[in-house]
């Protein structure tokens, strides 16, 4: 994974539970880090570690943490990528019928970059499923925090049901996502 994504990680800790905290979190989760090269390769098991570590001491489920990135991911991205967020579309379904899109574009900066794909299907007025892909494990519930953030940045809010499971024998984790326009 690169270093952007536990550079965010380590941002989120920092700014809701302070220094000490993620120092703590670093030091118990054995990565020898202090901070991350954004454009830098790390193993995907470093961010596993932060974010094993992190649970146990904050106290919360590996999947809340998860969830709390996803969404402050989006709040990092409209602050520091607000204009391709813009580009990308409006509403909800447009960013995320996108997101390959950028994915695409991300990967000529960051060539070893293995994104996961998304893709939205049944779309209502009210509601659409993301089918989501991934060649990592686990990270739904950072996918449900994405979806919420956008939510929250297009004014728009959701109700996101985790309807079919990779961890449970699914070839991929499919949400269900409903919604009312601002």
């Amino acid at each position: 994974m690169y270093g952007l994504a536990n550079k965010i990680l380590q941002d989120m800790i920092v700014a809701r539970h302070g220094e000490d905290k993620w120092d703590a979190i670093r030091e118990k989760s054995g990565v020898q880090e202090t901070f991350f090269v954004s454009m830098g390769c790390y193993p995907d098991e470093t961010t596993y570690r932060i974010v094993g570590a992190a649970s146990e001491m904050l106290g919360m489920p590996a999947e809340d943490v998860l969830f709390q990135f996803g969404e402050y991911w989006i709040l990092v991205a409209e602050q520091n990528y607000d204009e391709m967020l813009e580009f990308a579309g409006k509403d909800l379904v447009a960013i995320l019928d996108s997101v390959d899109d950028i994915h695409a574009r991300a990967t000529l900066i960051f060539p070893e970059m293995r994104p996961p794909s998304f893709r939205c299907s049944d779309l209502t007025a009210e509601s659409f499923r993301l089918h989501y892909r991934s060649v990592r494990q686990g990270l739904a519930p950072f996918v449900e925090g994405l979806i919420a953030g956008l939510g929250q940045r297009a004014a728009t809010p959701v109700d996101i049901r985790h309807d079919k499971r990779r961890a449970e024998g699914d070839d991929h984790d499919e949400f269900v996502v409903q919604y009312k326009h601002a």
